[in-house]
């Protein structure tokens, strides 16, 4: 059995963080997901944009991350912003409603 495999990828620029996620999101890379999101706000950044472009799956374990380190975020005074979901991941946070708090809005 292969277990899911994750790559996360932070870029600094000042307060604002990018975050490049490569893989599928799921229980078992969740918790890292949520580590490298609690990391951002620990270290003191202040926008937080998550790329989701190459992310092939994200279940319910990986919407409680974000809608968690959104919650934190914002308790921070900072915000969080997801970018590029896949049809199946915009799928799911629109049928949650979570789009309307984690999605990036186009200019």
């Amino acid at each position: 059995m292969t277990l899911p495999q994750l790559n996360i990828y932070r870029h600094d620029r000042g307060t604002r963080a990018l975050i490049t996620l490569a893989g599928e999101i799921d229980p078992v890379t969740a918790p890292q997901v949520q580590a490298a999101l609690e990391r951002c706000l620990h270290d003191g950044v202040t926008t937080i944009d998550v790329d989701l472009t190459t992310v092939g799956l994200c279940d319910g374990s990986g919407l409680g991350v974000f809608l968690d380190a959104s919650r934190h975020a914002a308790e921070a005074r900072a915000s969080l912003r997801l970018h590029h979901p896949s049809p199946q991941t915009a799928r799911l946070l629109a049928d949650t409603g979570s789009d309307r708090v984690l999605l990036s809005r186009p200019c």
